[in-house]
Order: structure tokens, then C-alpha cells, then sequence
């Protein structure tokens, strides 16, 4: 019997959760979670394909370079066994392939609407009180440094230098966190982006002032 959509998402759901949901490094099924929900929150103003974007949203970090080795794709593979559409599988897939951030030289703008909402929605979850616990998670999961003043923040010119990087934690808020702001593609997104985005400066001046042995 072939499967309704609501059942794919709910099987879909349950099959990412199992996988995620012991995570360590800040991608864990919460984070799935909470990405859905914006993605599906700034659907509603920006319209899209919903089944596209829940599914995108659900899968994005499945074939994640940070966290798979795997060449082959597990996010095909998954979609192809719920028997979808080949139409319709390409279109999940790029838009899972179109989510990530690649380095401050790589223009990472998406193909289509979905996807723009898609990565919306995972950036959005890398700012902001959220984010900074999260990036704090990866680093640790990564074992690398705090902060070291000597080591200075690198603002990668492609994809394989980005990849490379192993800088301190504090750094990452200049090679990343701090660009997504302006790397935004919905109204929506950007509206939501700036209160997060301020929330990370204060972070950041007090951890400076604190550093110093200012206050």
C-alpha cells in the first residue's frame, strides 16, 4: 500500500529522531525539531511546497559533511523506500544539499523558494542564545579551544579551507555566526534574525570585557 504524506512524515520523523536523538555536537534531534518548526512557521508567510519544506527541514542534517561519511546518499535512500515520486525525491535532496554554509567566500544562495526557507530556518537556528549554546556544544564535541588571542579568525575563500578549519570556538562567531544575518533570503527571516543577532554582539562584549578582566 502506498503510503499517504502524513504518513511518510510521520515515519520520517521517527526514523530521524532515532537517529539524532543522542547527538552530541549541538545537530541533535532537537535542533531537527526546532528547524522544522521555523521552516514551517516562515512557510506560512512565504508560501512553498509545505511537504517539500517539512521533509527538507527533517532531513537536512542527514548527509551532513560535519556529522556523515557516508558517499552515498542516506536521505535518497530513505525517501526512495517510502516510495516517492523521482520527481519528487530530486527536489527533497537539493534541497537538503543547499542548506549548509560553506565558508564566507562560497555563495550558498538556494535554487527555489523551499530551499531558501529550509536554510532560513537551519541559520536562524545557529544565532542567537540557541546558537551560541549549540556552538559551544560543537566545540566541545570537536575538542577544540575556547578562545586563544593568538589564534585569529579565518574568513575561508571556498568550501575546502572551511571544511579544514579547527580554529577556537569564539572564532567561529566571525567565520560564521555573524554573517548569516546579512545571508538571509526571506522578509520573515531577516525580521526574526536581528534581535538573535544583537543577542550574540552583547555575548561577545561581555565575554571580551570578562577576558580582560575588565569586570
Amino acid at each position: 500500500m502506498v503510503k499517504n504524506k502524513q504518513q511518510i512524515l510521520k515515519d520520517t520523523e521517527s526514523y530521524i529522531r532515532s537517529v539524532f536523538e543522542k547527538e552530541g555536537s549541538g545537530h541533535d534531534w532537537w535542533h531537527i525539531h526546532r528547524v522544522r518548526k521555523m521552516a514551517l512557521k516562515i512557510a506560512e508567510d512565504e508560501g512553498g511546497d509545505v511537504f517539500l519544506i517539512e521533509m527538507a527541514a527533517l532531513l537536512h542534517d542527514l548527509d551532513d559533511w560535519k556529522l556523515s561519511q557516508n558517499e552515498e546518499s542516506k536521505t535518497r535512500y530513505w525517501l526512495l523506500k517510502n516510495d516517492l515520486q523521482p520527481d519528487v525525491v530530486s527536489l527533497i535532496v537539493e534541497i537538503t544539499e543547499q542548506v549548509s554554509f560553506k565558508g564566507a567566500g562560497e555563495n550558498t544562495r538556494p535554487s527555489s523558494l523551499e530551499a531558501q526557507i529550509v536554510q532560513d530556518a537551519d541559520r536562524l537556528d545557529a544565532i542567537g542564545a540557541i546558537g551560541i549554546a549549540r556552538t559551544f556544544a560543537y566545540g566541545g564535541n570537536r575538542e577544540r579551544l575556547i578562545y586563544h588571542p593568538d589564534i585569529k579568525p579565518e574568513f575561508h575563500a571556498d568550501f575546502q579551507s572551511y571544511k579544514k578549519n579547527n580554529s577556537p570556538t569564539i572564532n567561529h562567531f566571525y567565520e560564521k555566526l555573524l554573517l548569516l544575518k546579512d545571508r538571509l533570503n526571506t522578509p520573515v527571516a531577516c525580521e526574526i534574525a536581528e534581535r538573535r543577532h544583537r543577542f550574540m554582539q552583547d555575548f561577545l562584549n561581555e565575554f571580551f570585557m570578562e577576558w580582560e578582566t575588565k569586570i
